[in-house]
C-alpha cells in the first residue's frame, strides 16, 4: 500500500513538472506572422505610392536671350542686335595701342549703377590714383557699368570727348546717356528686369552704387576689326592677348 502510494505521488509530481515546462513565457517579439510564419518587412513607400515625397520638379532652361552686343574695335563702334536684326549702332571709345582692348566671346552677367571706380594700383598709369566713389563727377566710370570678363566691362564716361578714339586703358567706354539706355536692356532681357520706378530711383541717387546680377547673360562679342557687323576679327584675339598677363586692359 505504501509502494502504491510512493509512485502515485511521484507520478503527480512528473506530471505537473511537465505542465511547468510547457507553460514557459517569451519576451521577445515574434518577427514572423501568424499566418504561417513568413516575415514582415517594413516597407518604405515608393515614388508615386500614397505617402512618397514628390521628387523636385527640374529647372526649366532658360531660353537664349534675344539681345547681343557686338564691339568693333578698329571701328571704334558698339552695335546691338535684337534676335540678329541690328537696331543701334555707337560710338565707343577702345584701348590705347600699349593698352588694347581684348577680344574674344563673353557674356554679360552683372549691371552695376552707379560704379565705384577702384585703381588698378599694379599697373604703373594708375599708381597715383585715387578712388573715385559713386556719383563723383571724376568717375571714370559714368553712370553703368556691364561687366563681362571681370573687372573689364562697358561703362559710361566723364570723357565724351574720348569716343571715336584708342583712349581707354582697355576698357570700352560708351556715352552715359548710351549706358544707362544699355543697362535697361541688358536687365530686361536678361531675366532681371524692374519696373519704371526703379530706373528712375537708381538713376536719381547718383550716389547709391547698385549691382544687379543678369540670371540669363547676354553674349558680347569683341572683334578686332573688319567693315562692321557681325564681322571678321582678323586674328585679333591672338594679337590682343600677347602683352595682357602685364597689361590688364581693365582700366578706364
Amino acid at each position: 500500500m505504501r509502494r502504491s502510494m510512493r509512485f502515485h505521488a511521484g507520478a503527480v509530481m512528473a506530471v505537473a513538472a511537465l505542465a511547468l515546462g510547457g507553460c514557459t513565457v517569451q519576451d521577445k517579439t515574434d518577427d514572423k506572422a501568424a499566418d504561417g510564419g513568413t516575415t514582415v518587412a517594413q516597407q518604405q513607400p515608393q515614388a508615386g505610392q500614397p505617402g512618397a515625397t514628390p521628387a523636385p520638379a527640374p529647372t526649366p532652361a532658360l531660353p537664349p536671350p534675344d539681345l547681343r552686343l557686338e564691339v568693333n574695335v578698329a571701328g571704334r563702334e558698339l552695335y546691338v542686335y535684337r534676335n540678329d536684326q541690328r537696331i543701334a549702332t555707337h560710338p565707343i571709345a577702345v584701348g590705347m595701342p600699349e593698352w588694347p582692348t581684348r577680344t574674344g566671346e563673353w557674356t554679360i552677367n552683372q549691371v552695376v549703377w552707379n560704379p565705384r571706380w577702384t585703381p588698378p594700383k599694379e599697373e604703373s598709369w594708375a599708381e597715383d590714383e585715387e578712388v573715385k566713389e559713386p556719383g563723383a563727377p571724376d568717375n571714370p566710370l559714368g553712370h553703368a557699368q556691364l561687366v563681362y570678363d571681370a573687372p573689364r566691362s562697358i561703362h559710361g564716361t566723364n570723357e565724351p570727348e574720348s569716343l571715336g578714339k584708342a583712349e581707354s586703358h582697355g576698357s570700352i567706354r560708351i556715352a552715359n546717356s548710351v549706358v544707362v539706355e544699355l543697362a535697361r536692356m541688358v536687365m530686361e532681357s536678361g531675366g532681371a528686369g524692374k519696373d519704371d520706378a526703379w530706373y528712375q530711383n537708381v538713376r536719381s541717387n547718383r550716389k547709391e552704387r547698385v549691382e544687379v546680377a543678369i540670371p540669363n547673360p547676354i553674349p558680347i562679342r569683341v572683334v578686332s576689326g573688319g567693315s562692321g557687323g557681325s564681322g571678321d576679327d582678323g586674328g585679333g584675339a591672338e594679337k590682343s592677348e600677347s602683352g595682357e598677363k602685364s597689361k590688364s586692359g581693365s582700366g578706364n
